[in-house]
């Protein structure tokens, strides 16, 4: 096991793992990290606890120390500098003809990396683009597209339940959803129903997805012939969190069940 703290870099965005090498932080702390993106200003978003060392899917990098007055400073004088680079980006995008839409620009704390992630619906050589922002600021450049997923999240909207979308509001990673989720829940496998504004499976089907698997236990497979107390026959449809079944059983009728095998009151 090791000790663990979370930290994200905008709002509701990836939590990333840090270790607190022997500090202790308060939720909400500006802290001073080393990423893959350089030296950034990043916010304490958990308490610390504990995870196993295995789980982690890249080697743990130390929290530096709190970010003092002068590197707040700092991060909010490259944030001003990350919007010039932003519409310039744009400005440089448009006279290469490049079919690609920038999001944003951020600089690393110490402006030796200028990164920017951008939206495209195939893939963009951005090598010219890339050599033009070096020459203007003087530092690496790293143009990242991201998915339809991260689009969605980007852009915000509404799914069919009417309210925010779950992962512009508050999801901060995307689970991993498969088809079976739907399936568990005996959702018509209809796209306009099982898929988001993003074009992808709803996140939502993740939420409930352990309970229907627990609910779903010792009821059986619609379309497969079972025994009961009222003779052998097809199981028609199953109703999950009733925890009923409904059997069709010749010279008998259509008769439910419940979850045990006796008969439906």
């Amino acid at each position: 096991m090791v000790k663990v703290v979370g930290v994200s870099f905008r709002e509701n965005g990836k939590i990333y793992h840090f270790s607190p090498d022997n500090q202790s932080f308060e939720i909400g702390t500006k802290v001073i990290v080393e990423t893959e993106r350089g030296i950034q200003i990043g916010i304490v978003q958990t308490e610390e606890y504990e995870i196993k060392e295995e789980s982690l899917k890249e080697p743990l990098s130390k929290i530096k120390k709190k970010a003092n007055k002068r590197d707040i400073e700092k991060y909010e004088q490259n944030l001003i500098k990350a919007k010039d680079a932003l519409e310039k980006c744009r400005e440089l995008i448009e006279k290469n003809k490049l079919n690609m839409y920038v999001i944003d620009a951020n600089f690393s704390l110490d402006c030796k990396q200028l990164f920017i992630r951008f939206m495209a619906d195939e893939r963009v050589d951005f090598r010219t683009l890339a050599k033009e922002l070096a020459n203007i600021y003087k530092t690496r450049i790293e143009l990242r597209q991201i998915g339809v997923r991260d689009k969605a999240k980007e852009i915000g909207g509404y799914g069919q339940c009417g309210r925010n979308l779950c992962c512009a509001k508050f999801m901060s990673d995307f689970d991993s959803v498969s088809i079976n989720m739907a399936k568990n829940q005996n959702i018509a496998l209809n796209p306009t129903k099982i898929n988001g504004v993003c074009g992808r499976l709803l996140c939502c089907l993740k939420y409930e997805d352990e309970c229907y698997k627990e609910c779903r236990q010792g009821m059986p497979k619609v379309g497969k012939k079972i025994k009961t107390l009222k003779g052998e026959g097809k199981v028609l449809s199953i109703d999950i969190l009733k925890g009923t079944y409904r059997v069709d059983i010749p010279n008998v009728g259509i008769v439910e069940f419940m979850r045990d095998g006796n008969e439906s009151n």
